[in-house]
């Protein structure tokens, strides 16, 4: 019988404890596949998450999340905590069932909420106040309330309460944020745990520590260093993707990286540009989740595997050819560029629905050909060959 390798060793994870198998690596790149176990089944990484923040992605159903073959979503919980309540989701049988989705559900901790001025009063070190809009009255949320709602709402990863610094923010300001976020990270842990002690091991919702620091190294070392202590299932890499150049961005993906153990896996919050999402599969993240898809589609702006269609311009009106003639999915089959221009144009509800369901599809088609690519160790071909085909088609429309 084969001598089965040692796991690697980590002071503060084992690898039989995690959450997260490595299936696969990229030869030439950091990029891997794997699964990441809950207790409502496996799901395969890299994958990205359409946007649910309300238990819906806007404009699609979860029967045509499930036909697009996209396998898991996040909502917001303090959204959902004001409307319609995690009470009210837990005596329907939990999101999932509430939603009727198959698949894997996260939850956000609703600590972007704090960037709303519609929303957000003011946050100290015992927790964040909110504005209730329906009741005009105050919510004060705190880490262990934002655990008790998540683990209420029964999604199958949860995300920390955390204090997300905006680019504009000064170090000193950052630096506060992310010794609040551990502190918060740290209570988060104690109160979850404590939450799910009755439970086996298999049926616990999965918890995820938020890593900050804005695009300082130093912070962002620091940062990853104090929640990798706490030993979460998984790390989430927090306040990129917010107008800092993509060289930054993946310099910080890199800083996290060198720190978060191997065996936990990694998600990048708010990505969902291509070129993005697979610059930084090929620096180990696994995981991702972004408005940018289903917003793109609504304005009219089209992921091909030519690139990024500008559906509005004229050029298109009369243009009877699918948004994509390399794409399977069932708008390609169906409809013209010029159908679809027109209802996006007449801002009618089966334009935009058409768009998103494109867009959808053609993001869960990418990570599957991520997926694909790294076992095959040909990652950095399928990069470098979207990388240029999007940076062509931007050139094309800049000079036309």
């Amino acid at each position: 019988m084969k001598k089965q390798k040692s796991p690697t060793k980590n002071k503060n994870n084992k690898q039989n404890n995690s959450c997260f198998k490595i299936l696969a690596k990229d030869k030439q790149t950091k990029a891997r596949t794997g699964i990441i176990k809950t207790k409502s089944g496996n799901i395969e990484t890299p994958f990205f998450m359409p946007v649910a923040t309300k238990t819906a992605v806007k404009h699609i159903s979860s029967l045509e999340l499930k036909e697009m073959n996209c396998n898991a979503v996040i909502s917001n919980t303090f959204i959902l905590h004001l409307r319609p309540g995690e009470s009210f989701i837990k005596q329907l049988g939990g999101i999932k069932k509430f939603m009727n989705f198959k698949g894997i559900n996260v939850t956000d901790s609703g600590g972007f909420q704090m960037y709303s001025p519609s929303l957000y009063i003011k946050s100290d070190e015992r927790g964040v106040y909110f504005k209730d809009p329906f009741e005009n009255k105050t919510i004060f949320i705190t880490p262990e309330k934002d655990m008790q709602i998540q683990i209420d709402l029964d999604s199958d990863i949860a995300m920390c309460l955390d204090t997300m610094p905006l680019m504009e923010h000064s170090k000193s300001q950052v630096k506060l944020a992310i010794e609040r976020t551990t502190q918060w990270a740290e209570r988060c842990k104690k109160e979850h745990d404590l939450l799910q002690k009755s439970k086996t091991k298999n049926k616990k919702q999965l918890l995820w520590g938020i890593i900050q620091g804005g695009i300082h190294e130093d912070l962002r070392k620091q940062s990853s260093n104090d929640l990798v202590k706490l030993n979460f299932d998984g790390y989430s890499i927090g306040g990129l993707a917010l107008g800092e150049s993509i060289e930054q961005e993946m310099k910080m993906v890199e800083t996290c990286k060198k720190i978060i153990p191997e065996n936990k896996p990694v998600y990048l919050m708010g990505a969902g540009n291509p070129i993005e999402l697979l610059q930084a599969i090929s620096r180990g993240v696994d995981m991702f989740d972004s408005r940018f898809p289903t917003q793109n589609a609504r304005h009219a702006t089209i992921l091909t595997s030519q690139g990024k269609l500008r559906l509005d311009r004229k050029i298109y009106e009369k243009d009877s050819s699918p948004l994509d003639k390399n794409c399977k999915c069932k708008v390609c089959k169906n409809f013209s560029r010029a159908y679809i221009r027109y209802q996006l144009k007449q801002q009618e509800a089966v334009g935009m629905y058409l768009a998103t369901y494109h867009n959808l599809f053609y993001l869960q088609d990418l990570m599957l050909q991520a997926r694909k690519a790294i076992k095959q160790r040909k990652f950095k071909q399928l990069l470098d060959k979207v990388k240029k085909t999007y940076e062509k088609a931007d050139r094309n429309v800049k000079v036309k």
